[in-house]
């Protein structure tokens, strides 16, 4: 008998200021590692990962950090909603991951969390802060850009 495929819930939280706070390079996909509980919850109520970013420790592997999933009320064995949480990477992904961090000062921020074939998926971007000036200038972009979306809507 053929087991159903798990329907994908699409993205369960996403990050709406990475790209504003940084600069954001290369994107990764990993693999989260939950326990039953977590698993249940980030499916129903989903995740918050506004705050969350990527850890590369000293015996080469991947953890996500401030990475906030609510607990079930009514779950027998609950967790902690703010947990460290193992990331699914290949040795060479992280090796990379660690040089491009240590070398260019840059750091890895969650950008978004969702399912993909009945699988929790984490995306991460390599960031760089940007300055206070930058950000000027990414709101100014912004809008210069709504101004003309609204103008092209009246002309119509």
């Amino acid at each position: 008998m053929a087991r159903e495929k798990a329907q994908d819930t699409g993205v369960v939280g996403k990050n709406r200021r990475a790209s504003f706070d940084f600069e954001l390079g290369e994107r990764y996909e990993a693999g989260l590692s939950l326990i039953g509980s977590e698993a249940r919850s980030l499916r129903t109520n989903g995740g918050d990962v506004s705050t969350a970013w990527v850890d590369i420790d000293h015996r080469g592997e991947a953890w996500v950090k401030e990475m906030r999933i609510p607990v079930l009320p009514h779950a027998a064995f609950g967790h902690e909603e703010k947990r460290t949480r193992k990331l699914l990477l290949h040795r060479e992904e992280i090796e990379k991951l660690r040089g491009t961090i240590e070398r260019d000062g840059m750091t890895l921020v969650v950008t978004r969390v969702y399912y993909k074939d009945g699988r929790a998926k984490l995306e991460f971007a390599v960031a760089r802060g940007k300055k206070k000036h930058d950000k000027r200038h990414s709101l100014r972009e912004k809008e210069t850009e709504r101004e003309a979306r609204q103008a092209m809507r009246q002309r119509r």
